[in-house]
């Protein structure tokens, strides 16, 4: 059997740049469309793009023409659409890809809340894909919309799952120190970050405290109850290329025994991917990492391919009252937190043959 053909929407920037390149000798996908903004239209994507990763444009992308962001003009017989864009384009585009029939799976922040849009880390929440079944009838599609969520949120949620299944969770404190490159390669200018920390990033702490409780929460017939957690975020701006790093601290329902306890919840924590083996999923999705100095972005943001998130620094808080746990967690934003996960979703929905 061939290769499943697939699509990248808005494919020379960052995050689309990491599609491509997590894409490449894929085991089961095939890019045979790439599109961009107007100007570039028509333009093969080697000679279009600015590129920004590591290792150079994969060869395979290079010659293939970029195309307008539009469900006319990419082969009808493509399985997956992943969408790089912006909010505001992909608000527009979307639907229409959905309307033809697509399955869109994207990184964008458009649709991400909406009741029937599944918000999905499939390791965490894989049944909320039944949502599908839901947008189609109400929106009248044969495709849909699949979302994966702000880069953030993901790399807290994923280390939070494993304590709220162990020991339940009720309050949750973050502050994040989030790299440059999720703002977009011209998101920040130098001049405001070098020799500095920017502690506030537009929308961001109202994504954290509010995706979370829907990735967390718990399908109920046509919709998802949210979790009932607290969680109030601070998110700042460092000068950092890649990794986000946030430090956490969690009040549980019930108390550890111990650290080691703690740790081993981290550790033993499997998902779907992990049981179907599928391409892009780490051998585990939670690593602890037990030197006071780790984890730090530069070291540990790739460990599992970018697609595991890195655990630290955990200690067993008694001296404010309640059960708290505090912890630091690193996760590679454009990976974990954007285009791998994505493709996650899609090896997932392929695997158990989403229709």
């Amino acid at each position: 059997m061939g290769k499943v053909k697939v699509a990248v929407l808005g494919a020379t920037g960052l995050v689309g740049q990491k599609f491509i390149q997590l894409l490449e000798n894929h085991p089961w996908f095939d890019v045979v469309a790439v599109t961009a903004s107007e100007r570039k239209v028509g333009k093969k994507y080697g000679e279009a793009v600015s590129w920004y990763h590591e290792g150079g444009i994969p060869e395979y992308v290079r010659d293939l023409v970029l195309t307008r962001s539009s469900p006319e003009e990419i082969p009808s017989d493509v399985e997956y659409v992943f969408s790089a864009l912006p909010r505001s384009v992909a608000e527009e585009v979307e639907p229409l890809f959905a309307k033809k029939g697509f399955k869109v799976i994207s990184n964008a922040g458009a649709f991400r809340m909406d009741d029937d849009v599944p918000l999905i880390i499939p390791e965490i929440n894989w049944e909320h894909m039944e949502l599908i079944n839901v947008q189609r009838e109400k929106r009248g599609w044969s495709g849909a919309i699949v979302k994966n969520s702000n880069c953030t949120t993901a790399i807290l949620v994923l280390s939070l799952k494993p304590l709220i299944d162990s020991f339940g969770v009720r309050r949750v404190i973050v502050t994040t120190m989030q790299a440059l490159s999720g703002a977009g390669y011209r998101g920040v200018p130098s001049m405001a970050i070098i020799d500095n920390i920017i502690p506030y990033i537009e929308g961001e702490e109202w994504k954290v405290e509010n995706e979370g409780l829907k990735i967390l929460g718990k399908l109920v017939k046509d919709h998802v109850e949210y979790a009932n957690i607290k969680i109030s975020a601070t998110t700042t701006r460092v000068p950092t290329l890649y990794g986000h790093l946030e430090s956490v601290h969690v009040e549980l329902e019930s108390a550890p025994t111990s650290v080691d306890e703690v740790i081993d919840v981290f550790e033993s924590f499997r998902g779907l991917p992990q049981e179907l083996d599928l391409p892009l999923a780490p051998e585990k999705p939670v690593i602890v990492v037990e030197s006071d100095d780790r984890p730090q972005p530069r070291l540990d943001r790739d460990v599992g391919k970018g697609m595991a998130v890195v655990v630290g620094r955990i200690s067993l808080t008694k001296n404010i009252g309640g059960n708290w746990v505090k912890y630091v967690v690193l996760g590679h934003n454009l990976v974990r937190g954007a285009a791998g996960n994505t493709i996650l979703i899609a090896e997932t929905m392929y695997k158990l043959g989403v229709k």
